[in-house]
Order: structure tokens, then C-alpha cells, then sequence
């Protein structure tokens, strides 16, 4: 495929870009290797799903200790258990959207959304982009929001590039999916929540994380809403500094997921989890 026709695989050679991904690349084997994960990977799996949802929460504004979101039932409340309730829910659905995300990324965008808002089937505003007019609700993104038209054209051609594929690799393919969401902010609620579970999509659907076990979303909130705000705001530049600084954030979130999971890895090893 030449690069003229794979503009995601152009990303690769941005400055620092390579070495990201080779570092990325490197940490996930690790944890992979883990003597744990040959016995108990399932457990591994499921504990990084409740804590990605956990960070991805917290970044929507929804702050929440592990272990009251571990203990706590009750999510249908407004405002912090509605966002902590929608980010469960994401992290649930996710693992069953990827063959669809491979034939039409759009579908499961609108799956994504339908799931946050906690709806079955689209009503006038869910599960579809907005229209002109229609307001977003979006904590911690104040970036200019661009208009209706542009957002389903740019939306087309990132789901065109997608279904054609790339050389590309998974990180900046995810990074690219999470930058484009959270920049268009397509639906009127819970972008921030949909971008980060698409990049999960992304990042296991590829086979860098086929068992769901590097939450990136852990790593995000890690780093803070200060230092993701400033790198959306690179990437939205389309400075290829600035791409490649939203790409390095993207794979420094991998690298502390993993550091997540190698620690549970060592708690079960312990018995201490």
C-alpha cells in the first residue's frame, strides 16, 4: 500500500512517533508474558475493564475511588453515577463490537453512544451525530466545536479509512479514532466516554491487547486532565508536532495501563487480590 493512499501510516514517521510505538510494543509483551496471565487471565481481563472504566469516568468528571465503583450498584442517578454508570456500560459493550467495527465503525459509534446514554434504540438526539443547532454537553473539552457538516465528513472519510485499512500501527491508528472523537465531539453527551472506548476497540481489535488487559484509559486519567487537554489541543493544531505529541500521550496511557495490569498480575501472584 503506498503512503499516498495510507495517510494513517504517514503518522508512523512523525518525530518520536516510532520509538513510542516500539515502546508501547515492548511494554504490552511483558505483561503478556506475566506468569499469571497463563492461568488467570480472565481475572486480569476483567480487573482492567473495571478499572479503565474507573479513568475513563473519572476524566468525564466523575472522580470515583475504585472501590466505590466496585462497590457500588446504583448508577442511574443524574450528573457523577450517570457518567460512572455509562463508562461500565461502555467497557462491557466493547468486546462485542469488534467484528462489527471492522466492517462499519460508524455503527458501532452509534452503539457506543446508544449504550453511554442508556438507551436500546436511537430517539431524536442518541445514537446518531448532531445536527446543526443541536448543543454538546461535553466536560473538560472547550475546544471550538466544529459544525454539523464537517463533523459527518470527516466522520465518513476516518470510517473510509478504517474499512480500507493500513499499515499503520495500532497505537497511532487508536490515538488517531480517540484524537478525531474527542475533536468533533459527533454526539450532543458522553463523547469523551465513546472516544475513549473506541480506542480500546482499536488497540484490542488490532491484536496489540487481544485480551483487554492494558487499559489506556487508566493511564489517561493518571495523567491528568491538565496534560490530556493540552495534547488534544496538538493534535486538533494538525501541527505534525502536535500529532505526534497526541500520539506519545496516547502510548505513555498504554504504558501506565500495563503498569496497572502488571500490578494485579503481581497481587494474584500473592494472593493478595
Amino acid at each position: 500500500m503506498s503512503t499516498t493512499a495510507d495517510p494513517l501510516a504517514v503518522l508512523g514517521s512523525l518525530p518520536g512517533v516510532a520509538d513510542s510505538v516500539d515502546s508501547v510494543r515492548k511494554a504490552v509483551d511483558r505483561v503478556y508474558g506475566h506468569r499469571v496471565m497463563r492461568r488467570r487471565s480472565n481475572e486480569v481481563t476483567s480487573e482492567a475493564a473495571l478499572r479503565g472504566a474507573r479513568g475513563s469516568a473519572a476524566l468525564s468528571g466523575a472522580d470515583w475511588a475504585l472501590e466505590e465503583v466496585r462497590r457500588r450498584s446504583d448508577f442511574g442517578g443524574e450528573g457523577e453515577p450517570r457518567t460512572v454508570g455509562a463508562a461500565l456500560r461502555l467497557t462491557a459493550e466493547s468486546g462485542q463490537l469488534l467484528s462489527v467495527w471492522r466492517q462499519s465503525p460508524l455503527r458501532v459509534l452509534a452503539r457506543l453512544h446508544l449504550v453511554a446514554a442508556g438507551r436500546d434504540r436511537p430517539d431524536e438526539a442518541v445514537g446518531r451525530p448532531r445536527l446543526p443547532g443541536e448543543p454538546v454537553v461535553e466536560p473538560l473539552v472547550e475546544l471550538p466545536l466544529p459544525a454539523a457538516d464537517e463533523v459527518s465528513g470527516r466522520l465518513e472519510g476516518l470510517a473510509g479509512l478504517l474499512i480500507a485499512g493500513s499499515e499503520a500501527s495500532a497505537l497511532v491508528t487508536a490515538a488517531v479514532v480517540h484524537g478525531e472523537l474527542l475533536a468533533l465531539r459527533p454526539f450532543g453527551s458522553y463523547n469523551g466516554l465513546v472516544a475513549r472506548a473506541a480506542e480500546r476497540i482499536v488497540l484490542v481489535g488490532s491484536g496489540l491487547d487481544p485480551k483487554s488487559i492494558c487499559p489506556a484509559e487508566v493511564g489517561h486519567a493518571e495523567l491528568g486532565r491538565a496534560a490530556y487537554t493540552a495534547a488534544l489541543e496538538g493534535y486538533v493544531s494538525g501541527t505534525p508536532e502536535g500529532v505526534a505529541a497526541w500520539i506519545a500521550h496516547c502510548g505513555r496511557a498504554v504504558e501506565l495501563g500495563v503498569r496497572e495490569s502488571t500490578a494485579v498480575c503481581e497481587a494474584l501472584q500473592r494472593g493478595a487480590a
